[in-house]
């Protein structure tokens, strides 16, 4: 049955909402701010209830190959980390993408480049949506900015990779994963069984049936024409994800003569915004892209035509801004504002930002 808690970080409630949804295997390596994750799943040893797979790899490289081996068994797979860390799963990551496998991956950013802090930060957004790794390829990418949404956003992004086969990822931040909040947790969820899996994923590599032979999952194809078929099958598959699973938020936006777009822990500092702005004359609304791909570029665009200026509000140097000058297309003024190094933005400096950069004198 769901579980209601009254307090529970949001790095605990992934790991307690990836048991409850049924993941098979969970492959990581502690990193600040994400540690909590394994380090829950390892408390609660799930292996004893469930039957889940908990293993710290060696390192962070040797834990997406263990993400992609699982994943290739059409396994509920998952790996988590922070950012120096998941620049080490590029490769992997790409590869995934390419032999069209689903998986989940976490990342709890921290600033940088480098080692940088142990600090909150939202710079990772170019390496999540643009392809952090090499080739053409895309993540699902969900930005969560509660506890709830960081539990619920577990099943969704299963879901989501095993519709598409295709990597997703929860992108967060040291605020999320840290902060405590009431939290309410699924069900148990009953693990597939191995025929279930054959049913829900005739792709998996389980071996030769009577009606096929063995499946070979590669990234590879030495022939050019055979791998442009393979991109533009994956550039179709990319489109369909756009069209039928944006997901967004918008708060005080019917009345708004101005826009804030944020996401994450950015969008809950916005939301105090909005209320400021407002006690003050000034009507602000606020966009939450949820989905940060495939991007709510079309609505932003419709707004555009409504309002007299944009505002984004990101814990980096100016990153999603780009997809929001992208979805305008010109119509209004789109400004940013950003804290670096790892600093959290008060409403306060965000209101400051928005009376000098967008809303008129």
């Amino acid at each position: 049955m769901a579980e209601e808690i009254s307090l529970m970080k949001g790095n605990d409630a992934i790991a307690h909402a990836a048991i409850r949804y049924g993941v098979d295997g969970y492959f990581g390596y502690p990193i600040t701010p994400q540690s909590e994750i394994i380090e829950t799943l390892m408390a609660e040893a799930p292996w004893n209830t469930t039957g889940m797979v908990v293993l710290q790899a060696e390192s962070e490289v040797a834990a997406i190959n263990m993400v992609y081996g699982g994943a290739a068994c059409g396994k509920y797979s998952m790996t988590s980390s922070s950012s120096p860390g998941i620049s080490l799963k590029q490769e992997g990551i790409s590869y995934m993408a390419g032999a069209e496998l689903p998986c989940l991956i976490v990342n709890v950013q921290r600033g940088g480049p480098g080692l940088g802090t142990i600090q909150p930060s939202q710079a990772d957004y170019f390496q999540t949506v643009k392809g952090g790794g090499h080739g053409d390829y895309k993540l699902i990418t969900l930005a969560p900015n509660s506890v709830q949404e960081m539990a619920d956003f577990v099943g969704l992004g299963l879901e989501l990779a095993f519709k598409y086969r295709n990597p997703a990822m929860i992108l967060t931040d040291g605020v999320i994963g840290q902060m405590m909040e009431k939290v309410k947790l699924p069900e148990f969820k009953r693990r597939r069984t191995e025929q279930e899996i054959r049913d829900q994923c005739p792709w998996a590599t389980l071996g030769k049936t009577p009606d096929r032979g063995p499946n070979i999952i590669t990234s590879l194809e030495l022939d050019s024409v055979s791998m442009e078929k393979n991109n533009i099958r994956f550039q179709s598959k990319y489109k369909e994800v756009e069209a039928n699973e944006v997901r967004y938020e918008e708060i005080k936006c019917s009345d708004a003569e101005y826009i804030i777009v944020a996401f994450g822990s950015a969008a809950r500092i916005c939301m105090k915004v909005v209320d400021l702005a407002r006690q003050e004359g000034i009507k602000v609304g606020l966009i939450r892209p949820i989905t940060l791909w495939p991007y709510p570029s079309k609505i932003i665009n419709e707004y555009a035509d409504r309002v007299k200026g944009m505002l984004t509000v990101e814990l980096n140097a100016g990153q999603m801004v780009e997809d929001v000058r992208l979805a305008v297309n010109g119509k209004v003024p789109v400004k940013h504002y950003g804290r670096l190094g790892g600093i959290v933005p008060t409403p306060d400096e965000v209101l400051r930002a928005l009376k000098e950069n967008i809303a008129e004198k």
